[in-house]
């Protein structure tokens, strides 16, 4: 079989310790990467990133962001559309404030403000914990979305209170705005999902990451080994709203083009992110992914199965949609806490074995 460790020898420490330890999970990332950025864009048209990748690519990057600090250090949080909310409308204030600056350092810069917000709403993380923490999370989601409406200055005093992502290019190449070409918009979605998916695996297998765990575990016996909690927590609350913030905004620019804080950036979208977090797995970067991929292929395949080929009205199907999420997240909480990631674990690790039984 080629799926086997027999063979695949280290002969260090790091080696030992990396990543894809076996050589077939290196080739399969690999290959991944190179299909990801060297065929998809070739073949790529406005359907497929507007139905699929980019909303993919965008809740992926949110997912990592709620799962470092949810599935990693043990902090509930409701706030995650607010965090999202803030990443957009600062994308849209930098773009419009500073129009020659590239849009990677705008997302960048906003993904920065939104750590500094989640960091302000991280702070009550120190005193309270699980259910009242929960609520205050959710009251900032309330008070942010609450402020982007009442506040003209975050749209520029638009008369419609929304905000419009003006064109923007990055090496000549449009990025945002309706004449963004669709392998544009996925190719620089990509860089940010990559680029965050290898930054949180590195932060979650080193130091930083194993304080958080500590915490998530139990935090007093942490405390006592010497973790510092105030220095896991807030960490844990920026990084996080780092994500989001950068998923805000490509969600704003990229993606929407034009946004209402409350219809885009909801309590709605807090949960969404959320389940993504439960049903891909908690402590888990592949389950980020996994959690995202089922949700933004899940309605897609409803409405092409129950609409399109059984004839169902569309609002059973959505309907649907909601009993079937809801049914996933109460059996994986209950049988399999740790999600989609766990099964694929499970399925590589009997792969692996294969046909032995221990």
């Amino acid at each position: 079989m080629f799926y086997r460790e027999a063979g695949d020898f280290k002969t260090s420490y790091v080696d030992d310790s990396q990543t894809f330890p076996i050589k077939f999970d290196r080739y399969r990332y690999y290959v991944v990467l190179a299909v990801a950025f060297g065929i998809i864009p070739f073949i790529i048209n406005d359907y497929w990133a507007n139905a699929l990748l980019l909303p993919f690519l965008i809740y992926a990057i949110a997912a990592i962001g709620l799962n470092i600090l949810v599935g990693y250090c043990g902090q509930v949080s409701l706030g995650t559309g607010g965090f999202m909310a803030v990443g957009a409308y600062a994308c849209y204030k930098l773009m419009t404030a500073f129009p020659d600056v590239s849009m990677f350092i705008h997302v960048l810069l906003a993904g920065g403000i939104t750590a500094i917000v989640g960091v302000l709403f991280g702070l009550p993380s120190l005193r309270i914990k699980g259910f009242y923490l929960a609520v205050a999370t959710l009251a900032a989601q309330f008070f942010l979305v609450w402020l982007f409406n009442r506040v003209p200055w975050f749209y520029n005093y638009s008369a419609s209170g929304q905000i419009n992502a003006p064109e923007r290019d990055v090496f000549g190449i449009i990025i945002s705005g309706p004449n963004a070409p669709a392998w544009a918009t996925y190719l620089f979605c990509l860089i940010f999902l990559t680029a965050s998916a290898i930054i949180a695996r590195n932060l979650t297998r080193g130091t930083t990451g194993r304080t958080w765990m500590a915490i998530r575990d139990m935090d007093i016996a942490a405390e006592i080994i010497g973790v510092n909690p105030l220095k896991a927590k807030i960490s844990a609350f920026a990084v996080s709203s780092f994500f989001v913030g950068i998923a805000g905004a490509l969600f704003f620019a990229v993606y929407l083009g034009a946004v209402e804080v409350g219809e885009a950036f909801g309590i709605q979208k807090s949960f969404l992110v959320l389940f993504m977090v439960i049903i891909g797995g908690l402590g888990s970067i592949f389950g980020s992914f996994a959690g995202a991929a089922f949700l933004v292929l899940l309605p897609v395949l409803l409405k092409l199965v129950g609409v399109d080929l059984l004839g169902w009205p569309t609002d059973i199907v959505a309907h649907l949609q909601l009993v079937i999420v809801g049914a996933l997240i109460i059996i994986f909480l209950i049988l399999e806490p740790h999600g989609l990631a766990q099964l694929w674990r499970v399925a590589k690790e009997k792969l692996r074995l294969w046909p032995f039984p221990h």
